[in-house]
């Protein structure tokens, strides 16, 4: 009577979904001396409780036991089910070759059974990886095609789930992103219902919250972490999928520019991703965590934190090409930009490089690259819709334009990027446009204007603690002092002064001669000189140079 006693108090924990208590009447019935151990159903329920209680080990010796007994009794069926997930369980901790070995083992025994089976569809969720690790993203649609009409017949709604999420990450992939997010969407459904099992519904939250990332829509992230962390709450000894809740947490603190808090929930996610041998998500939780150093200033923190996504297998990037500009070496920055964008194509992953990627190549005085970068992303952010692409996508094309001398095209792109982000409740991108703003009316002649701008944004980023931000907003600020001339003026203005022509200086500037003479009207008009002698002695004097 004990052990009836045991498996349904388990079986009942489980279902209210206190996974220690279930995984422990499991495993004292398991070890009862007069019984010969659990069958195959609850060893199943047992090896799902242990992957919950993140112990992967007791997982995998549950599923394999598992398998063996229904090999043992003849059951296929059943034994296909053990072999998927032992090759989910050992692929999701890096283990790919083993997990392979598992897949083809369950595709072998499928192989000579008849007829159509729900085993089929789960078994095309890893046909569906294959695909994308080779690249084959027409056939991965196809796939995530197939595993919804297999799941469909079979009313099953874990795999439904799944293939909604296989073909809605795809149909992003391949731009047409208000559709996937329709298709994700409709994944949610199920887990809102309380239909899917745990680790499915874990798996649907963190995909659809992850693509929400990829493309800046940020209100979708929002809603749904919130979601999940409220699902991750009823579960205390939940273990998987909470490091995608911290990261996602962070990621959403980030935007509100709450770095401290932001921090630690990286920190967080890289300790329980570590538990779990989940190296990739766990660089992508330290490549966060170097954004977020990188953007205060603490460049030496922000480094380590990048090399230890790198060794993790992750690429911190652009991050990384940003923090080379921020300390001097723009050129190395530039060669990693390009090499990033020559090797990514798809729009969402291109899209998350082009920001970044323009702001180096103004660094890197690639003004012509950078423009077309700010095009490229700009058209991207329309066919998206998502508002924190179009906010990043008209920051992108102001910046572009001031670095091509055309504050009148720049200065509605920066506004629109400050309501935009405004929008959103990101006060530090608020106020990066702001800057943006101010140095183009400074280009139009309203120095008053600028210096309001100017400040407005020195003083978010003081309380923000974001260093670098202020320290630029400091320099532009005190330019106003230098006799009124904007920052182009006084680049034109320190070439002139160590001997350079008109025409070296549009060369060096990448200007026209017009453009570079007006700029020396100007530049005469404000300091009240007769020349460029005159110009240049007033510039060594003021310290201009």
């Amino acid at each position: 009577m004990g052990i009836v006693d045991d498996l349904q108090r388990a079986r009942i924990a489980f279902e209210r979904r206190d996974w220690a208590a279930a995984y422990d009447r499991l495993t004292v019935a398991d070890g009862d001396p007069g019984t010969v151990g659990l069958g195959a159903d609850d060893l199943m329920t047992l090896a799902m409780a242990a992957f919950l209680l993140g112990d992967i080990d007791a997982c995998i010796r549950a599923l394999q036991r598992g398998y063996r007994l229904r090999i043992d009794n003849g059951e296929v069926l059943g034994a296909v089910r053990f072999a998927f997930w032992l090759a989910r369980v050992h692929n999701g901790r890096g283990e790919r070759a083993v997990g392979s070995g598992w897949a083809a083992r369950a595709e072998r025994l499928l192989a000579d059974h008849p007829g159509d089976v729900v085993e089929r569809g789960y078994l095309l969720i890893h046909d569906f990886w294959r695909c994308v690790d080779r690249g084959d993203f027409a056939g991965a649609v196809a796939t995530g095609d197939e595993i919804v009409s297999v799941a469909r017949r079979h009313s099953d709604p874990d795999l439904l789930a799944q293939g909604l999420v296989c073909k809605g990450r795809m149909m992003m992939y391949a731009g047409h992103v208000p559709e996937g997010l329709a298709s994700l969407d409709e994944a949610m459904v199920g887990v809102a219902a309380g239909e899917l099992s745990p680790v499915f519904a874990g798996s649907v939250y963190c995909a659809m919250i992850d693509a929400c990332q990829e493309v800046l829509d940020f209100a979708r992230a929002s809603a749904w972490t919130t979601a999940l962390t409220r699902w991750c709450d009823t579960q205390p000894d939940l273990v998987p999928f909470t490091g995608q809740c911290a990261v996602h947490r962070g990621q959403i603190l980030r935007l509100h520019a709450a770095y401290p808090e932001a921090l630690a929930e990286f920190e967080d996610a890289c300790r329980r991703y570590a538990a779990l041998g989940y190296d990739m998500a766990a660089g992508l939780a330290l490549s966060e965590r170097g954004d977020v150093l990188r953007i205060r200033g603490e460049y030496a923190a922000a480094e380590t934190s990048y090399d230890q996504a790198a060794s993790y297998g992750y690429e911190a990037q652009p991050g990384r090409a940003l923090l080379m500009v921020a300390r001097g070496r723009p050129t190395g920055a530039v060669a990693s930009v390009r090499r990033l964008l020559a090797e990514t194509h798809d729009p969402v992953h291109r899209s998350r490089l082009l920001a970044g990627a323009v702001e180096v190549l103004l660094a890197g005085d690639a003004v012509s690259d950078a423009e077309e970068a700010a095009g490229q992303l700009s058209t991207i952010a329309d066919e998206f819709g998502c508002v924190g692409l179009r906010a990043s996508a008209a920051y992108c094309v102001a910046l572009a334009a001031l670095a091509g001398d055309d504050p009148d095209r720049a200065l509605p792109q920066a506004r629109l990027s400050a309501q935009l982000w405004g929008e959103l409740r990101a006060p530090y991108e608020v106020a990066r446009a702001k800057v943006v703003v101010g140095r183009a009316v400074r280009l139009l002649g309203d120095e008053d204007s600028a210096t309001g701008e100017l400040t407005a944004a020195r003083l978010t980023f003081a309380e923000l603690g974001t260093v670098p931000a202020r320290q630029e907003a400091d320099k532009l600020i005190g330019r106003s002092a230098a006799g009124g001339l904007t920052g182009r003026e006084l680049d034109v203005l320190r070439l002139v002064a160590v001997g350079n022509s008109n025409a070296e200086i549009a060369v060096r500037l990448v200007l026209s001669d017009k453009t570079v003479a007006r700029h020396l009207t100007n530049i005469f008009a404000k300091l009240d000189v007769p020349s460029r002698t005159a110009a240049a002695a007033y510039a060594r004097d003021h310290d201009l140079l």
